[in-house]
């Protein structure tokens, strides 16, 4: 097949959106299935280079909506190449302005909603909500109900998305998501890591690695970090990613109320050795998030052998608990601190065991060969042509 993905950005400081498709394209390439993907990034972007497949760069992203006036032109003369198309989220112009051409040259697709039907959302802001729902009403809802399927990464985020909108069904299918395995373990991964943090020092450390957004819980996680802070005088807390929201600055004047300012470490976003190193030399990987449609930094850090301790508002907890790969709570501080708690006591033959059963549920639900042969599944049918 030749596959046309459709997405507002990959800049992978988005999130994991962009990450899955430069991982996806690759593993869907090695089983014969070409690709290319057309977005709204400016040209000239240094991530693009991430990227092995063609990119086509139309260059008008502006605003958390965006606008490419040529994005349906560009589909309505590139349409004939390509057997199935995949619209990569949704609320942005990327999502809703390709619906016209498809329609028009009759190339079947597919939405992945990336959780963006959550209903978590509705709540933060009532205002955005409501336009949401108009949007829904005359241009997004249509986009999903002539879907040939709307895709989703696990049946939690299926069943959460059941009603967030109504006057639009679609048919929905859920599709394994994931990540590529790391690359080898190597001395120099560490290194890097220490050389980005300097004040860490040679200590231990509890490890989050994402965005910065309200979503993650990272207040609740300053609070429950303080609370065993004081039994724990030898460990640290990294709280790694790029602050998209402006949080930085409340959440270190937080720290410092609490009186953990200086055993919290903030190196902004972190790639290549530094990214590894910082995964595989960590106690456990941290995520409180309030809503998250699944979770790739969680997914890398099992396939790291690192143990994960999460909210029950990550979409894939039920898969964490079942592998035995981590502990789950509410995404509360007090929960949490609990949890950081349960953690701390366990023996240290445990926590590598847990370490190994993540690795081994990595390999069983979130390897990116697995993801690939269920997305080629969903698109040879969407084209009609199953078994490709």
């Amino acid at each position: 097949m030749k596959v046309l993905h459709i997405i507002a950005s990959v800049d992978p400081a988005g999130g994991g959106p962009a990450e899955y498709l430069r991982h996806i394209t690759v593993t869907m390439a090695e089983q014969g299935h070409d690709a290319e993907i057309v977005c709204l990034d400016p040209c000239g972007a240094d991530f693009l280079g991430l990227y092995s497949v063609p990119v086509a760069v139309l260059g008008r992203w502006v605003g958390p909506y965006g606008f490419g006036p040529e994005l349906g032109s560009w589909i309505a003369d590139n349409a004939d190449r390509f057997d199935v198309a995949v619209i990569h989220g949704l609320w942005n112009h990327a999502a809703i302005g390709p619906r016209r051409a498809l329609r028009a040259t009759g190339l079947p697709y597919v939405v992945f909603a990336h959780g963006m039907l959550d209903p978590w959302f509705a709540g933060q802001n009532r205002l955005k909500h409501l336009l949401k729902r108009l949007l829904w009403s005359f241009a997004q809802g249509p986009v999903l109900r002539d879907a040939r399927a709307v895709l989703f990464t696990c049946a939690e985020e299926g069943r959460l998305a059941e009603g967030a909108f109504s006057g639009h069904g679609f048919s929905s299918r859920i599709v394994a998501f994931g990540t590529a395995a790391p690359p080898p373990t190597d001395p120099a991964q560490i290194a890097a890591f220490r050389a980005a943090v300097p004040a860490l020092g040679e200590r231990p450390y509890l490890l989050f690695l994402g965005r910065l957004h309200p979503k993650k819980g990272l207040d609740l996680l300053i609070e429950a970090f303080a609370g065993i802070a004081s039994s724990q005088l030898g460990l640290d807390l990294v709280i790694a990613g790029p602050d998209q929201a402006g949080m930085q600055s409340k959440l270190m004047a937080r720290a410092n109320a609490v009186g953990t300012g200086p055993r919290v470490h903030w190196p902004c976003m972190l790639s290549g050795e530094a990214k590894w190193g910082a995964f595989r030399g960590a106690d456990a990987f941290v995520l409180p998030s309030h809503q998250e449609n699944f979770g790739i930094a969680v997914a890398e850090a099992m396939a790291c052998r690192v143990p994960v301790l999460v909210s029950n508002k990550v979409n894939i907890w039920r898969e964490v608990e079942a592998c035995g790969g981590g502990l789950v709570a509410n995404d509360d501080a007090a929960a949490f601190e609990r949890l950081l708690g349960r953690w701390l006591e366990l023996p240290e033959a445990e926590k590598l065991s847990m370490g190994e059963a993540a690795r081994q549920g990595f390999a069983r639900h979130f390897h990116i060969e697995i993801a690939a042969a269920d997305l080629i599944e969903a698109l040879a049918e969407a084209c009609g042509r199953p078994g490709a």
